[in-house]
């Protein structure tokens, strides 16, 4: 099983199983971490908003312009943010390392 690791805003790690086709949301509830997911994933907030590493930015696939639109709308915004709802995990993904900000918007739209 592919693993993850999150990196919590007090720089904290934490490795966690990552299982194939979960998105990165939905593992991070699943390991009682604080990402909060508003629209319980619906794309309709920027609240799962996560920063993924320099390193591993490059093995995602590229956003769309829904998340682009969400993203503009994250606290903390950075050119590695991406929305944890939309990221769904493959064996290509393993290993991958994402950051918790410390904060988020809760804009539902």
């Amino acid at each position: 099983m592919p693993k993850m690791t999150f990196i919590k805003p007090d720089g904290s790690k934490l490795e966690v199983d990552a299982p194939l086709g979960m998105s990165i949301l939905e593992i991070a509830h699943r390991n009682k971490l604080d990402l909060e997911g508003a629209c319980e994933g619906s794309l309709a907030c920027s609240t799962c908003h996560i920063i993924i590493d320099d390193e591993d930015f490059d093995r995602l696939p590229d956003a769309d312009d829904d998340e682009e639109d969400m993203l503009d709308l994250a606290y903390g915004l950075m050119r590695t943010s991406r929305l944890g709802c939309q990221i769904r995990i493959t064996e290509e993904l393993d290993g991958i390392v994402v950051n918790l900000p410390s904060g988020s918007n809760n804009l539902l739209l």
